[in-house]
């Protein structure tokens, strides 16, 4: 048996800013992933201007050419309508998340993580905070953080369960050839591509990520509409579909218990307008850390998810607004609404670009939506977001 100050599990964003922290902090930590990095990852590759400030401050990771590549402009679509183009917005950056997580990995065994990946996980004893490896070898812990993403060991013995079927989102994702982009090359949003969701095109210099996502209780066959979106793209057939559920703004209220805590996609840390996820990944994975080493340094390692909990009120607070806007892009009832407005406003399409780059926070768009909409819309709004 091996004793660490954290044991965390998963080695993506969330467990790397985990691990780099707590190290900064002095503790000892063991880093556990079933995978041996790199390893592929279904997602768009989308770092937006907030997620590049956590990479700064956590990693001390600047925006490397060859390893992100920079876009400006945006096409935004919902059906057959074209809600227009906006050029020279807030930048957000495009990265390949095969290259992305070893590089945030590589960073977390630097600052002297110990190495586990490549080891399942067949144990976890909450009871007596240990954790078994497959083999048998066992770790012990102070605190534990999981950041083993949507289908989260960690929550499963927590709560029972990693999320609730009725709520989480599914994306399908394939990469096309690339089209040799440029900075102007603009990055194309189709809202309602899918049942409460949408689809997305971003085009890198190696390959060009095409996407699709929304509710998985809404969207009966998923493939189908992936089907549908790359004939209507006209992208050409082959290309392998890899698939994956998105904790689709279903942020947990509480996000651990005593000395276990849970970052990231475990967490539901996911914007459900946006899709971003790696910002709260690395940010939440920070927080567990530095929760994980005051509560450690108290001697009392139970009072880690109290920490944590008041932590995580802004990122959980900016989801749940989030939630009261979702239906005004994705109810079939307010969609010709939302695509009259938005094709018609360059100032609701740049709204939803500071969003997605982080230059604004929720609580500054929500009272400026909902003011200007008609009092049923808005009624209807916060009904539907509360119900989630």
């Amino acid at each position: 048996m091996q004793t660490f100050d954290i044991v965390i599990i998963g080695a993506g964003p969330a467990g790397a800013a985990s691990a780099v922290t707590a190290r900064k902090r002095g503790l000892s930590v063991a880093l556990v992933d079933k995978a041996v990095f790199p390893r592929a990852k279904l997602c768009g590759g989308l770092v937006t201007g907030r997620c590049a400030a956590h990479l700064k401050e956590v990693f001390d990771l600047d925006l490397i050419p060859g390893l992100f590549e920079t876009r400006k402009n945006f096409t935004f679509h919902l059906g057959a309508d074209d809600l227009g183009r906006l050029d020279d917005v807030p930048p957000v950056h495009l990265t390949m998340r095969w290259d992305f997580d070893r590089l945030l990995y590589a960073r977390a065994i630097k600052a002297g993580a110990t190495d586990f990946t490549g080891r399942r996980v067949e144990n976890l004893d909450l009871e007596h905070n240990t954790v078994t490896l497959e083999g048998g070898q066992v770790l012990r812990y102070g605190v534990l953080i999981g950041a083993d993403g949507v289908q989260s060991f960690v929550a499963k013995a927590l709560f029972g369960r990693a999320f609730d079927p009725e709520k989480i989102g599914f994306a399908l994702e394939i990469e096309a050839p690339s089209e040799m982009p440029d900075e102007d090359t603009p990055l194309r949003i189709d809202f309602a591509a899918a049942d409460w969701g949408y689809g997305w095109v971003f085009p890198k210099s190696r390959s060009t990520t095409v996407g699709l996502g929304g509710i998985q209780a809404r969207n009966a066959d998923m493939g189908a509409a992936l089907a549908a979106y790359r004939a209507k793209l006209t992208l050409p057939e082959g290309a392998k579909v890899k698939g994956h559920f998105l904790p689709f703004g279903e942020a947990k209220t509480r996000p651990g218990r005593e000395n276990v805590l849970l970052a990231g996609d475990a967490a539901g840390f996911v914007d459900p307008l946006t899709g971003e996820g790696i910002g709260y990944a690395i940010e939440s994975g920070a927080l567990a850390a530095e929760v994980g080493a005051r509560a450690i340094r108290e001697g009392r390692p139970i009072l880690a998810a109290g920490y944590y909990r008041a932590a995580t009120r802004p990122i959980r607070t900016s989801i749940a607004q989030a939630r009261m806007l979702r239906p005004l892009m994705f109810s079939r009832r307010l969609q010709p609404f939302f695509a009259r407005s938005f094709a018609a406003s360059r100032g609701l399409k740049r709204a939803y670009m500071h969003l997605l780059s982080g230059d604004t926070s929720y609580p500054a768009i929500l009272s400026r939506v909902l003011v200007r909409l008609p009092g049923k819309i808005t009624r209807h709004l916060v009904t539907r977001g509360r119900a989630g």
